[in-house]
């Protein structure tokens, strides 16, 4: 069944032959490169930037996807849960076990040295990506991969619905790519391509004039790495900046009263999450780890701290994620909390290690902590290097983490299936019932089924408190007035070839 160009459609559509073209009447993008030059964008994040290689270890660190979006393409995007559009992909297809997905790539495509883009660069993007042995490629255990000039197919060994939402993270590179391909001036698949990187410091682009799509606006991005929220709001003010994200609520108020900036937000799956790792002997109970979830007010903190990008979770996973599942949220009382934790057996001489990277968690995580001692609990605070805390997160070096966690492709199968099984090792606890539940969520080619499966997986994972899982998050940027095209992302990865400046 063939679909409309740029047409959305549903993941488990996918089951049987399905085919989705994307931009333009002749399967290319009409876009000439006419409206580039008009002006430079400097942009600041969150997040440093200390990788631009999409495929390897640091894929999903917030800094090397925001350099991702802008540097290479994907097979295809996320336009809602379980929809999707092509990108380098022209149209896709699935055989009704959804053990096999093919996709066809664009006519004509090109890397920008001008080398053709192939299935062959594709597959080896994601044997790359497989390799790396990071967070992401968790994802794809057990597929395999072949390919052709012009398609690529995709075999998991066990039927996968999930796996289109999944690959919209993985990124083309030539297929000769190494590591050391992005030390200096990478060869790109995506609208901009790299004049100067420096990890942790600055990445400058230009448009890459190879690009298939549409050509960025803009002579010149910059996405500068300013980690401090008040440093990046006075460089906005200033003008040094044209857009910025990670926002604090009090600064927000104070940018909507600048009538030469404009304050935008969008919802997205991001959970803030604080796992608990079940693995240290102290946090083993599940009676223990729901009691320290019940002594935190996580509700006045929201209201004091976020009342303008948080809002009071109730589940694992965001609202606009396939697999959401509301659950009955758990009610702050620190008596109870403190009688739960002596009743358990809980040692209160042990200090629990309570690590983050992030300035913008600072705030939360002392008070955190503040709630816990107010019953007792020694909690020390340990504020890290964003590679540091990767490295001890892997290693299961801490007693709780606090992280914002989104879904990639609108899919429950990304975050609950690749992060608490068994075999994931991420959380410190392990539940055969959990991975049973999970691996028939991820299986069923039927919705419901699935969907049905996720909600026993959540509410297992919420009543076992693997995690305190206690704000869902909205993304807040804000512009220069003159900035023109710019759309806010709910994942907070926003794109920058639609941005233009008005001089």
């Amino acid at each position: 069944m063939k679909f409309p160009r740029h047409a959305a459609i549903a993941a488990t559509a996918l089951l049987g032959l399905l085919a989705v073209a994307a931009c333009g009447a002749d399967g290319a993008s009409t876009g000439s490169g006419d409206d580039a030059g008009r002006g430079e964008v400097a942009v600041a994040s969150p997040f440093p930037t200390e990788s631009i290689d999409p495929n390897g270890p640091l894929a999903i660190d917030g800094g090397t996807r925001v350099a991702s979006l802008q540097l290479y393409s994907p097979l295809l995007e996320t336009v809602g849960p379980g929809k999707f559009d092509g990108r380098a992909a022209e149209r896709w297809e699935s055989n009704d076990a959804a053990t096999e997905f093919t996709f066809t790539l664009r006519d004509g495509i090109t890397f920008s040295d001008g080398s053709p883009i192939t299935g062959r660069d594709v597959a080896a993007s994601f044997e790359r990506t497989v390799a790396s042995d990071s967070p992401f490629s968790a994802n794809f255990k057990g597929v395999g991969v072949k390919a052709t000039d012009d398609t690529v197919t995709f075999t998991p060994a066990d039927p996968d619905p999930a796996l289109p939402a999944k690959l919209t993270g993985v990124m083309i590179t030539p297929a000769g790519a190494t590591e050391g391909s992005y030390l200096a001036k990478p060869v790109t698949s995506g609208p901009f391509q790299v004049e100067s990187f420096t990890p942790g410091g600055n990445l400058v682009m230009v448009p890459n004039e190879k690009y298939w799509g549409e050509k960025p606006k803009v002579d010149k991005l910059t996405i500068r790495s300013i980690p401090e929220v008040a440093a990046r709001v006075t460089a906005l003010q200033t003008g040094e900046l044209d857009v910025i994200w990670g926002i604090s609520d009090d600064q927000v108020a104070q940018l909507k009263g600048n009538p030469e900036i404009k304050v935008v937000s969008a919802a997205g799956s991001g959970v803030i999450t604080m796992w608990m790792n079940a693995s240290t002997p102290a946090l083993e109970k599940a009676e223990v780890r729901r009691a320290l979830w019940q002594a935190v007010d996580f509700d006045k903190k929201i209201k004091a701290l976020f009342p303008e990008t948080g809002e009071l979770a109730d589940s694992v996973i965001g609202r606009t994620v396939f697999g959401y599942a509301p659950q009955k949220p758990v009610v702050h009382d620190p008596a109870a909390a403190k009688k739960a934790l002596v009743d358990a057996g809980f040692d209160f001489g042990k200090t629990l290690r309570f690590h983050f990277s992030q300035a913008q968690f600072r705030q939360w995580v002392n008070s955190v902590a503040s709630d816990l001692a107010a019953i007792g609990v020694k909690v020390e605070v340990l504020e890290k290097e964003q590679a540091v805390y990767t490295e001890d997160l892997l290693a299961l070096n801490w007693d709780i983490n606090i992280q914002q966690v989104g879904t990639l492709g609108l899919d429950a199968s990304y975050n609950l299936g690749r992060l608490y099984t068994c075999a994931a090792k991420r959380t410190g606890y392990c539940n055969p019932e959990l991975d049973d539940t999970l691996k028939r969520a991820g299986t069923s080619t039927d919705p419901a089924k699935r969907q049905a499966a996720y909600a026993e997986a959540t509410e297992l994972i919420w009543n076992q408190a693997v995690g305190m899982y206690p704000m869902f998050v909205k993304n807040v940027f804000a512009t220069r007035a003159g900035v023109q095209g710019f759309v806010p992302d709910g994942e907070g990865l926003p794109r920058f070839d639609t941005v233009s400046v008005d001089e």
